[in-house]
């Protein structure tokens, strides 16, 4: 007796096929139903305090709303037409610019050194790595009862300073020919170690074989520093500094704390004029107005940032 094998029916492969698709499409769609129940929480988070926030702002900048609930009615562009010919505004934008050109540059070239010095081989590495970022791990209220002492005219560590290499004392942070550098000086020091550890992490990246092939080359330290460690630090440089831009760009806190909240022609920023025009002077509309200008103004300096970002990257 042969036994002979029968083929399956047309019919039969085509309805085990339809099953396999539909266990298939529905198995895709649990995941979907799954992925959305994980993600719904954060597109709710960021829905209710990102994107509603900035819808509502832009709805109060076209108002004349009262911090005191008052008014409320549409005003069309007159908050953005007194905005931009308002000379407060337009001082605070230059005090905001003078910060960020003050802040920036030593930001920067201190952290790059500091770098430079932890990576050569310092003794004991992690002492100085430590005191580095230590002050940008404290809350910005610390750092600024620090530096109001540090820069007290009668008993303040800064004037003996000065006294002890002949110089006369100043009065810090309540001359408006010195605030701004007040305020200058404690920034850095507070927000340096950030720079220091992105630098660092920079220079670890840096193959040893070039620095030794180098060597061999008769190339010294300085040759090696101008030929092998700063070309090599241009994108991490880049980065650092489109993000000590855009937080200089937002002075506020340290300068407001500092000052003990009284702001002269010589230091107010821009958030903190917008600060006094809404909660001071309770113009919500007015307040917001501002506040989209100057979100307008970072915008552009972001893209042209990201710009010459990108062009340096495709050169490179």
């Amino acid at each position: 007796m042969t036994a002979t094998a029968s083929a399956p029916s047309t019919t039969t492969v085509v309805t085990g096929r339809a099953a396999v698709g539909t266990r298939r499409h529905a198995g895709d769609r649990r995941e979907g139903v799954a992925a959305w129940g994980f993600l719904a929480p954060f597109v709710l988070a960021f829905l209710l305090f990102l994107v509603w926030p900035l819808l509502h702002g832009l709805y109060l900048s076209f108002t004349n709303q009262s911090l005191t609930g008052a008014g409320g009615s549409f005003v069309g562009f007159a908050n953005y037409a007194e905005a931009l010919t308002d000379p407060v505004m337009w001082r605070s934008l230059g005090n905001t610019a003078w910060f960020t050109i003050l802040s920036t540059v030593p930001l920067v070239l201190l952290a790059l050194v500091m770098a430079l010095l932890v990576h050569r081989g310092l003794p004991a590495q992690w002492l100085w790595r430590l005191s580095f970022f230590l002050p940008y791990l404290l809350a910005s209220t610390v750092i600024s009862q620090i530096w109001v002492w540090i820069f007290n005219p009668q008993i303040g560590a800064a004037n003996r300073i000065l006294e002890s290499f002949g110089l006369e004392p100043l009065a810090w942070l309540q001359s408006p020919d010195t605030n701004m550098y007040g305020i200058v000086i404690a920034t850095v020091w507070w927000t340096v170690g950030f720079n220091f550890l992105l630098y660092l992490a920079a220079l670890q990246n840096i193959p040893q074989q070039q620095y030794e092939a180098a060597s061999l080359d008769g190339a010294g330290p300085w040759r090696q520093l101008w030929s092998i460690t700063l070309p090599q630090l241009g994108q991490v440089t880049v980065l650092i500094v489109i993000l000590q831009i855009l937080a200089s760009l937002k002075l506020f806190d340290q300068a407001y704390q500092m000052l003990g909240g009284i702001a002269s022609d010589t230091t107010r920023s821009i958030v903190q004029y917008i600060y006094e025009a809404g909660f001071v002077g309770y113009r919500f509309g007015y307040s917001a107005a501002i506040s989209y200008v100057f979100f307008a103004i970072i915008v552009i300096v972001g893209v042209i940032q990201a710009f010459a970002l990108r062009r340096r990257g495709e050169q490179s």
